[in-house]
């Protein structure tokens, strides 16, 4: 795959009082236009009436607190989904909620959203009310089925709208139309803190709140709201890093629930130090892993629990889950390449525009992590199905700038009708439904459309850079500015710099990470470095004297100590003199 390393230019010109210049040619490539966007306290969040139907909502749910009747929080069994079903059953419960519960599909038997199956499944437990997190919006048929049943729904959502919506009590989704809130990019868990934020409010004005049943800090549960947000890899826009950034304030205070504590042990990970990017990279999988794997209520049940010794249990079974779920994804990945070896390539030589993987015995929990692999490395749109029993195949889509992965099942499934099931998702990732005799007509059809939506320069991967370092800024206090001048992540993207160096060594750590001891020409500045699953046939490699990287500035702690260390994003070795 040919890869491009780009540096990033400033987008705007702006004068930021006592940021360094490195901080101001940071902010400036992101967009950073004045001090205010970068005020990170709760009074720049925005407020929750823009929101179309947060009112209703809240009207429907006070109601529901003052009959004293049941709710049924219905999530979905990804991280997003469980941060916002522990999120709403909690503060629920602490605004007065005499009833509260929760059902997660379990994804090999009822797939995603709020399915009629699901209702059924919810009668049982005989609600007044179901409120959807993180799903919902595309459940016509499952919002019939409760209003069927006498069951009112409230929507709660962030995913792209279809043409017709459920026919609910109050949908809430920054993404219906009609819509003008500007918190596009919320997560499903950002959605439900709005509605309880609102409901909050609504209460107030009943006159619920007393001495003895006294109005809850709904700020105490942004840890929550934190990990969810950056777990679902939505864009921080300013209202998203504000979010974040108070999550991670209270969790780095220790001020955060005791199962996000004990993911955050059994990782080996120190609270004082904790970056969003540990959100993402160490907590949300070993949460997802309970619903890829297993069953999603393992990993809420840790969100929920109180008692710190039983959430280190919890946490270390999601631990396990985690550590299978890697070694069967290390399987899978070993076929895709297989089946990529084999792939016809064009008249250029090259792969096709848009890839279908399929084996029979691929793990339906572990198909979206898979596409995203192949897709870094080869750069192309990627769709990963695996069985889904009954005659039809799960699959899971992951895609690349300029390629809408929705947009292009949705031109598919009106060009073909009847040949997808169902689909949903956004920009860059869904999942999709369809019969196993539909693999190869879909792999052709959706080949046409990438075809036809993607020039040869979208599919050069292109790594963006924030240029240079100078000697003065390789240093313990420039990674920790880094840091805390976040939270990076989507669409805030982590500084990335690129650069020469001289190899002073290098070695294979756990049989597939690079460690490299490195030095900067005619400085005198000698760095450790750390490349994560490289490609073996290439390293170590004994002739490379010289390389260049693209890496981010990292704190290395290793038994109380601290060192600089170069976390690589990309490694090529340079040609000798």
């Amino acid at each position: 795959m040919a890869v491009q390393i780009q540096r990033r230019q400033p987008q705007v010109e702006a004068e930021l009082p006592g940021v360094s210049p490195l901080l101001q040619r940071l902010y400036a490539a992101r967009g950073v236009s004045s001090p205010e966007q970068l005020q990170r306290s709760l009074q720049q969040l925005q407020g929750f009436e823009q929101l179309k139907g947060i009112a209703a909502a809240a009207r429907v749910l006070a109601d529901t607190l003052e009959a004293g009747e049941s709710i049924l929080v219905v999530g979905d069994f990804d991280a997003d989904g469980a941060t916002s079903s522990a999120l709403a059953v909690l503060a629920l419960r602490a605004l007065g909620a005499q009833s509260v519960d929760y059902l997660v599909p379990n994804r090999f038997e009822y797939g995603y959203g709020l399915s009629p199956e699901i209702v059924v499944e919810a009668a049982r437990r005989d609600p007044s009310l179901i409120v959807t997190v993180d799903n919902g919006i595309s459940s016509i048929e499952g919002v019939a089925e409760a209003n069927r049943r006498g069951m009112r729904v409230v929507v709660t959502d962030h995913h792209l709208a279809g043409e017709q919506l459920p026919q609910a009590a109050a949908i809430v989704n920054p993404n219906q139309p009609g819509c003008d809130s500007i918190t596009k990019n919320s997560a499903g868990v950002g959605v439900v803190f709005y509605v309880l934020c609102a409901l909050r409010a609504e209460l107030a004005k009943r006159g619920w709140f007393h001495p003895g049943r006294p109005q809850p800090n709904l700020a105490e549960y942004l840890d929550i709201v934190a990990l969810g947000t950056v777990a679902d890899v939505v864009a921080l826009d300013h209202n998203n890093r504000i979010l974040v950034h108070q999550g991670v304030q209270r969790i780095r205070a220790g001020a955060c629930r005791p199962g996000i504590r004990a993911l955050l042990e059994v990782a080996r990970r120190e609270l004082p130090s904790l970056s969003a990017s540990d959100l993402g990279f160490v907590v949300a999988p070993r949460l997802n892993a309970a619903g890829r794997l297993d069953d999603m209520s393992l990993g809420i049940e840790c969100l929920l629990c109180d008692d710190p010794q039983q959430a280190h249990q919890l946490a270390v079974q999601l631990d396990t889950l985690n550590r299978e779920r890697r070694d069967i994804e290390a399987g899978m990945q070993e076929q895709a390449l297989q089946i990529l070896a084999s792939t016809p390539l064009d008249a250029g030589g090259s792969l096709p525009h848009a890839l279908c993987l399929y084996d029979p015995g691929w793990h339906q929990g572990v198909i979206g992590i898979l596409a995203s692999r192949i897709k870094e490395r080869v750069h192309r749109p990627v769709v990963a199905f695996a069985d889904g029993g009954e005659g039809c195949l799960k699959g899971s889509a992951r895609s690349i700038p300029g390629f809408h992965i929705r947009d292009a099942l949705e031109r598919v499934a009106s060009s073909h009708p009847g040949m997808i099931t169902r689909f949903g998702g956004h920009a860059m990732a869904a999942g999709l439904t369809l019969p196993m005799t539909h693999y190869e007509a879909f792999s052709q059809a959706l080949q046409t459309v990438a075809n036809a939506w993607l020039g040869v320069e979208q599919l050069e991967a292109r790594l963006l850079s924030d240029g240079e370092l100078s000697p003065q800024e390789f240093s313990l206090e420039v990674a920790a500015e880094l840091r805390d001048g976040g939270p990076w992540g989507q669409g805030f993207a982590e500084p990335r710099f690129d650069g020469e160096f001289e190899v002073i060594s290098q070695r294979l750590v756990a049989d597939k990470h690079l460690k490299l001891v490195l030095a900067l020409p005619d400085s005198g500045v000698c760095v450790d470095a750390i490349a994560f699953n490289v490609d073996l046939e290439r390293w170590p490699n004994t002739q490379a004297s010289q390389v260049r990287l693209l890496y981010k500035l990292d704190i290395n702690r290793f038994r109380g100590r601290q060192s600089l260390q170069l976390l690589v994003d990309h490694l090529e070795a340079l040609p000798t003199a």
